[in-house]
């Protein structure tokens, strides 16, 4: 390829904003000289260099927008220590047909058993297929939401939490709330019902959640609108905790000193 033609692809390209193929043309020409393409697939290959590149600084942005407190994937997960667990139905909800549906996923079970990883795997899953996505535990939640309602902005901070496609809330049933930060999760569920995912994770069950939210009657309001096009898992496996503390090794004995 000529110098002057080289020179006006990457021309070209930087105007169409193919930043990416506006530096790699001579790489790609070479690749394809070499592996005697046609247009054709000279073409795909020169598309989907930059395409790719494009998906991946995508994919860095959404994770570093989605407040997640890592980015564990699910084969990250151990699913031979919870071996309860059904994997086929873990790995059907990776394939995020639950975010096309606006459907939802509760995540249940003790602490330690692994509930924030699967949500967070599937966060990550979310990200990489192009959904936006925003983590957040329901204690943080309900603190904004507090503070937004004595502010009087209250309508503008539940409406940052509809954009998301996929809203994922943690620890839900930790702490109690009061009848007011209740109502105001009932507020919030009942706005995303229909419009957008949500996973939550928690250490109760349904049954006791009118303890957790201080009010049987927002308690079943809640749970109304979150379980209607819902999948729940429950974990009821070993503590991950109590995997690391058995799979440490002893401590060295010491021998007790003698005295003569």
């Amino acid at each position: 390829m000529s110098e002057l033609i080289a020179t006006r692809i990457r021309d070209t390209a930087t105007k169409l904003g193919l930043l990416h193929l506006a530096e790699v043309v001579p790489d790609l020409v070479k690749r394809a000289e070499d592996a005697t393409m046609g247009y054709l697939d000279f073409l795909d290959l020169a598309l989907g260099e930059e395409a790719g590149v494009k998906d991946g600084r995508r994919f860095r942005n959404a994770l570093k927008l989605s407040g997640l407190p890592h980015h564990k994937t699910l084969d990250d997960f151990d699913f031979t220590f919870q071996p309860d667990l059904d994997v086929r139905k873990i790995r059907d909800l990776a394939t995020l047909a639950f975010v096309e549906a606006r459907a939802n996923i509760a995540l249940l079970g003790p602490p330690g058993v692994g509930k924030s990883h699967l949500a967070v795997a599937l966060a990550v899953a979310a990200c990489q297929a192009g959904f936006s996505v925003y983590f957040t535990s329901l204690d943080d939640l309900v603190a904004k939401l507090r503070l937004a309602s004595a502010q009087g902005k209250l309508g503008w901070q539940i409406r940052s939490y509809l954009r998301p496609s996929l809203l994922i809330v943690d620890e839900v049933g930790y702490l109690p709330l009061d009848r007011a930060d209740a109502n105001l999760v009932f507020q919030l569920v009942s706005r995303r019902y229909e419009k957008g995912s949500i996973i939550i994770t928690s250490n109760k069950a349904f049954s006791e959640w009118g303890q957790v939210f201080t009010d049987e009657v927002l308690a079943t309001a809640i749970l109304d609108r979150f379980l209607h096009h819902c999948d729940v898992i429950s974990i009821n496996g070993p503590s991950w905790r109590l995997k690391e503390r058995l799979s440490a090794p002893d401590p060295t004995p010491i021998s007790p000193s003698v005295t003569e």
